[in-house]
């Protein structure tokens, strides 16, 4: 019997895992075979291409990435796969739209550790929001790709912890999975973030970042997404009405909860 947030392994994409299993308040379970994220996908095989479009059924993909990383990285070996449709949805507010510069820090936040050598999640969590503030088209549209779509979805950006992390979260809080599962699936990333981190070292995109960081400031932390989910029932009244103020509609709604739950 599958866990929750079943890990798929693939030999060209890391932190790749189906978020079926999860628990709801209303005692649903999310469905297997309908929301995978992932880290990048740029080195995915051959066999890899055929395990997520012929056995996964994926058949939507949510690049989370800036124009400049897809610019620059390419789109992907998913790209012109027939009946895969990829769907750019960057999470930066992206001006001048014509550059090549990747904003490393915004894309991959970090955490700088305080006074007491503790990482603190003002960091990622002022991402994590700015990410809303700056582009809630982007986050719909993404939701509305899940809800209205066919097969499976898999969402990525380059880690698969931060950009994929705020839209599977607000996904699965949208549609009712309990809290405690939903920052659970988000510290899970930090399971393969020594393999991630390697990897990207060896990116020209992303290694002056990288080699710039402590480790530890990588690792997703319970705080980082209590504290986005907290702000924005501080500030909104929940995920669902901020979504409703951004165009998410009832419809929307019974969609996405139809595609998740059942």
């Amino acid at each position: 019997m599958n866990s929750p947030t079943h890990r798929i392994a693939l030999a060209g994409a890391l932190n790749v895992r189906d978020l079926g299993g999860l628990a709801t308040t209303g005692n649903g379970v999310t469905r297997f075979g309908r929301l995978i994220r992932s880290g990048s996908l740029q080195e995915l095989t051959p066999e890899d291409v055929e395990h997520l479009t012929r056995t996964l059924d994926v058949r939507q993909v949510i690049d989370l990435r800036s124009t400049a990383e897809v610019r620059r990285e390419g789109p992907g070996p998913l790209a012109g796969v027939p009946g895969v449709t990829i769907h750019h949805l960057s999470l930066l507010a992206e001006s001048p739209p014509d550059t090549d510069r990747v904003d490393t820090e915004r894309a991959m936040p970090w955490n700088r550790a305080g006074a007491d050598g503790r990482s603190r999640p003002a960091g990622s969590t002022g991402h994590y929001l700015r990410y809303c503030a700056e582009r809630p088209d982007s986050v719909v549209a993404a939701l509305r790709v899940i809800a209205h779509g066919a097969g499976a979805t898999l969402v990525h950006c380059a880690m698969g912890k931060d950009r994929t992390g705020v839209v599977c979260a607000l996904a699965l809080d949208a549609v009712g999975v309990g809290r405690e599962a939903v920052v659970a699936d988000y510290t899970r990333s930090g399971e393969h973030m020594s393999a991630i981190v390697e990897r990207l070292r060896d990116n020209p995109l992303y290694a002056a970042d990288i080699i710039s960081r402590p480790f530890a400031s990588f690792v997703p932390r319970p705080a980082y997404m209590h504290a986005l989910l907290a702000a924005l029932d501080e500030r909104f009244g929940g995920v669902r009405p901020w979504l409703a103020g951004h165009g998410w509609t009832v419809d929307d709604q019974r969609a996405l909860a139809v595609r998740l739950i059942g």
